[in-house]
Parts: structure tokens; sequence; C-alpha cells
């Protein structure tokens, strides 16, 4: 008999504020968290607007005798932790953190798979080793970089010796599951999955594949990025994803889902959700947001490098999102018929929302039209690993609250979309589709059911 997966407790930071309360308020009022760069000098940049998490002290989610770790925290890291720790209270858990001597469950029952993307260096820490690292007329040199003894002689001048001694601790993609780990004592089966977008998606579904298994009773699981720097920016921008705004103006009238004129814009989120066995979450006497009925994964054939200009002069549809929405539903034993709502990426980067609208008419047809889209990129914008967690929590707080939050459009969407501005609304929701392309040629896809 198959274990039921449960999503018992959400945490959230973001552009909108931290904690479930504040995504699920901001989300229903149609609020937007797009507004102008503050994390770096914009000045430079060719798009000057992104979501940046609300202050936050990643300090107020550690214990005291945890706190000294926050020196080797990137703000990859420091997002996923304060998101772990509300998404364990949100479940009522008490874990190693509580500093008790009780827990609620054993370590070896809680795991942890958590999504991560490529965490830049901190521009200062980079900055004082370049500066050792060039020859008498400014250009870089392999050999200061990385010399023990200069070639004037001096010993440890080389440019590595100018970073502090645990300086790749910070910036390791696993050092998010690593941290959230040893803070609550999980020690059951834990993984990092780097997939840009898709990460958080593909992250739940090996969480509720590994509690299906009985390797673990309990996971933590979601995702969390921040691109708000200046090499996530540019990469970003060199693979095509980023809107070219040089004044700073409300981001909802520069991201757009599926409208021709939009344009990316960057974010940044920890999401990270608790998902529970449900014989295990109903002996806690937890009360579950929602049921994760489906799972299903694929990549997109033949997906060409990320330089923002392979799109073909006819659009191709997004095959691999089209497998992995039918592989979800299939998993869930539902139809596409049975789909209440849909939380797409709406990235607002008109070629990408072409075949991600392709991929989702050639699953639900002329049915598309009337299944209203929940978009989340005019409201946080793209928080790369850390969207499909936001996107699940969203889906799970909709069923929840049995309510279609309201839907920010400044442009003219698509036509066959329910993706036009909109208030909240009540609704009968029973299932949700959850699902994410990548930069990669990533796709994920999870089906969520009233529990």
């Amino acid at each position: 008999m198959a274990r039921d997966v449960l999503i018992t407790g959400l945490g959230a930071v973001s552009a909108l504020g931290v904690g479930k309360d504040d995504l699920w308020n901001a989300l229903v009022e149609g609020s937007s968290g797009l507004r102008s760069l503050q994390r770096v000098d914009p000045s430079g940049l060719p798009c000057r607007v992104a979501g940046q998490a609300v202050d936050f002290s990643v300090r107020d989610f550690l214990p005291k005798s945890y706190r000294k770790a926050t020196k080797v925290m990137a703000r990859d890291i420091e997002l996923a932790v304060a998101a772990a720790s509300l998404a364990v209270k949100d479940a009522g858990l008490t874990t190693r953190a509580d500093e008790t001597d009780t827990t609620s469950m054993r370590g070896n029952r809680l795991g942890c798979q958590i999504g991560a993307g490529l965490i830049a260096a901190e521009t200062e820490e980079m900055s004082r080793a370049l500066a050792a690292s060039t020859d008498p007329d400014g250009s870089f040199s392999l050999e200061r970089w990385g010399t023990e003894t200069a070639p004037d002689g001096r010993v440890g001048s080389g440019g590595m010796n100018h970073l502090p001694p645990l300086w790749l601790l910070k910036y390791l993609p696993n050092m998010l599951a690593c941290h959230v780990t040893i803070l609550h004592g999980a020690e059951g089966p834990s993984n990092t999955i780097t997939c840009a977008e898709a990460s958080a998606l593909l992250s739940l579904g090996e969480s509720t594949r590994v509690i299906q298994r009985d390797d673990a009773d309990a996971c933590f699981s979601g995702g969390a990025e921040s691109k708000l720097n200046y090499m996530g920016l540019l990469r970003m921008d060199l693979a095509g994803r980023l809107a070219h705004n040089t004044e700073p103006e409300d981001g909802t009238r520069v991201l757009m889902p599926y409208a021709e004129n939009s344009g990316g814009v960057l974010g940044e989120a920890g999401a990270v959700l608790l998902v529970e066995e449900r014989t295990h979450a109903q002996k806690r006497g937890v009360t579950p947001y929602a049921r994760i009925a489906g799972f299903g994964a694929a990549q997109t054939a033949g997906c060409p490098l990320p330089t923002g200009v392979w799109e073909p002069d006819e659009p191709q549809i997004e095959r691999g999102l089209v497998d992995a929405i039918e592989s979800a539903l299939r998993d869930a034993g539902l139809d596409p018929a049975d789909m209440d709502a849909i939380v797409p990426m709406g990235l607002g980067v008109p070629v990408c929302d072409r075949r991600e609208r392709m991929a989702l008419h050639a699953v639900f047809g002329s049915r598309l039209s009337s299944i209203p889209l929940i978009t989340l990129a005019p409201n946080v914008g793209n928080c790369s690993a850390g969207q499909g967690g936001l996107m699940t929590a969203a889906a799970a707080l909709a069923i929840r609250h049995q309510t279609i939050p309201a839907r920010i459009q400044r442009g003219a969407p698509a036509a066959g979309l329910d993706a036009g501005a909109a208030p909240a609304r009540r609704a009968h929701l029973r299932h949700v589709l959850v699902c994410t392309t990548a930069l990669g040629g990533q796709n994920a896809a999870l089906v969520l059911s009233a529990p």
C-alpha cells in the first residue's frame, strides 16, 4: 500500500515577506515586491528592478550555540535556513534546533532534499583576491592568483591567500541542506538538486519518493537561491532572461506573463516545506495543507546552450514539460479535466512563455482557457531554485483557503489563457497542478490534492 505524503509545514522568505502569512496575504491582496534593486549598485546593469527579500536576520532563526556559523553562510544559505526553521515551526515539530531534551521524531527518519543554484562569491571577498592577482600592467595573472610565493618574493601574497580560510564553505550548493540537517538533526536521506528553476519541484518529488519507499517519515524539501549579485544578474542577462529597463520603476510594468512586450525580472527566495507521511502526521494531530498526489519529471531533448538566441524561427513546444505534466497526472491517477487550477512559471520572458503556453495547450487543449492560472512572477520575480518552492506553497495555501489569489497583469496575455488581471476569488479546488521548466531544459510537475 502506497504511503500518502502530505504537506504539513510551510516556510517562505521572499520579496513579499517572512513566513506563510506574509506570502498568502500579499498574494490575495495582489501586492508585488518588485522594486528598485538595492542589494547591489544597479547603475551599470541593464535591469534595475528585482524582487529582493525583505530585511531579515538569519540569527533570529538560529539557536545561540549555532550563530557563529553565520560567518560561513552565503545569502542562499541564509534564505534556506530561515525558511526551514519557519517550516518546522509551522508543522509543530520539535527538533534539535530547539535545544531541548525531547524531539518530535527520530533523526534517522527525517530527511532533507533542497534545491540550490550556483552561489556567487561576494564581490568584496573576490575583489581583495583579484587585486592581489594582477600584473604590474593591471592584467589578471593566473600565476599571481595561485602561487604561494609571488614573483616579487613575498610569501603568501598570491590572490587565493586573500580569501577567508573557510571561503569555500560559504559557496558550495550542498551547504544549504548541510546547515539545515545539522541544525535540526535530520539524519535521514539527504540530497541537493541543482537544476535551475526546476530544482525545488525536483527536490519535492525526491522527498515524496523517499517517504513513499519508507526511508523517512518526513523531509525538508524545496529550494533557495539569490541571483541578486553582479555575477547572477550578468549571467541571466547573457542568457536572455532579463528585461532592459534602465530607469527604476514598478516591476509589474516590466514583467507581464504571456505578454509579448514583457521582460524578465530576477528575485530571491527561500521556500522550504515540511512533507510528511500521513499516519505520522495524524499521530501528531497536525492539519495538513495538501497531499502530494503525483510527481513527474522530464528533460527537453536537444535543449541548446542557454545563450538566449536558441529559439528557432517557429516556436517549438516544450516537449519535456508535456511529458512531466502527463507523468504527474498518471502518478496521481487523474486526467487533465480534473485540474482546478495551474501554477505555471509565467516568467514574462516571451521565448520561455511561448514554449510553456504551447506545452500547456498540448496537455489541456481548449479547456486551458477556462483553468485559472496562479502566476507568482509579477509578485516575486524569477527566484530560480527557490521559485518552485514558493509556487508549491502558494498552491497548498490556495487549497487550504479554497481561494484563487489575485493576479497581477499589466499587459495583454496571449489568447487562450486565463492569465489576465483578476482579484482574489473563492474557488472549489480539489486538484492543483504546479509545473516548472528550467534554463537547462529540466522540467518538473507536481499534482497537489485536498488532503
